[in-house]
């Protein structure tokens, strides 16, 4: 497995480095010994972490500890923003920066969030300050990248799912979640636009505007993502699998199988996919 090390992304003694993908191709599974926070400005892919997928877009935000494994695999014009910093502890003026991000609790992380379009504007900015803030060796640089830092923290906490659905954006927000965890469940679109206070109009114009898929292409994309998991990491038959993801029929799961992978769900079961891992 690909080991990141900070010294080749961290200049000098900050303890904070911006590193942009734009793009981020497929990239194979890694660690670093670093954390990371990974923003996603737009585009889609699929980003397995500790070895479960889960589908990204504009307006997610990773949180990647450094034993955490992960990759990127079948991404679409995917643009990243990685915030890297050394750990919560390697910071000279800042103390208590663990408060602020994801606790892990009763064996689960929560390591991905949304975030709003106008969030994303002013992580955009804060980010862009810290990029070029002055050489960090100089003791008030320093001091200005950690604060911007903690800013950064602040914001994606405070604007994080858990933490309010006043509009459009965030109920969006929401509703992917819902979709991310119930995926294999029947869905009614017009019900559950309802659900989250949103018109389906709205519904559909949003959620296309932020995955580039219509509803109903996105809720079987995700659901093919987590078939090809369980192809991958279980015993199971296809038959079951198909079943156990939302589809009703394993034919017609193994025809949007293969016309979204290029793979059959048995080629997947057989290893011949290396090339795409």
């Amino acid at each position: 497995m690909t080991v990141l090390h900070s010294v080749d992304f961290f200049p000098s003694a900050s303890p904070v480095a911006i590193e942009p993908r734009l793009p981020q191709a497929a990239f194979p599974e890694h660690h670093h010994d670093f954390h990371e926070i990974v923003i996603v400005e737009h585009g889609t892919g699929i980003h397995v972490f500790n070895g479960q997928p889960y589908t990204i877009s504009g307006g997610t935000v990773c949180f990647v500890r450094d034993h955490d494994r992960h990759l990127y695999e079948h991404t679409d014009n995917l643009c990243l923003t990685n915030v890297l910093y050394r750990s919560p502890d390697a910071f000279q003026f800042l103390s208590g920066l663990n408060q602020l991000l994801p606790q892990e609790k009763d064996g689960h992380y929560p390591s991905h969030w949304r975030v709003n379009q106008s969030t994303l504007q002013q992580v955009r900015q804060l980010v862009s300050q810290m990029e070029h803030t002055e050489d960090a060796r100089e003791t008030h640089a320093l001091a200005t990248r950690e604060l911007l830092f903690m800013q950064l923290l602040v914001l994606l906490r405070r604007s994080s799912l858990v933490e309010g659905s006043e509009n459009n954006d965030a109920r969006l927000n929401q509703l992917i979640a819902w979709l991310d965890e119930h995926y294999a469940e029947e869905v009614c679109w017009e019900t559950l636009a309802e659900t989250f206070s949103l018109s389906l109009r709205t519904l559909h114009r949003q959620l296309k505007h932020q995955t580039g898929s219509t509803p109903q292409r996105y809720l079987n994309r995700l659901r093919l993502i987590k078939a090809r998991h369980l192809l991958r990491h279980t015993d199971e038959s296809v038959t079951d699998i198909a079943y156990r993801c939302g589809f009703g029929d394993s034919n017609h799961f193994s025809t949007l199988f293969r016309r979204e992978f290029s793979w059959s769900p048995r080629d997947i079961r057989q290893g011949r996919d290396a090339s795409l891992q």
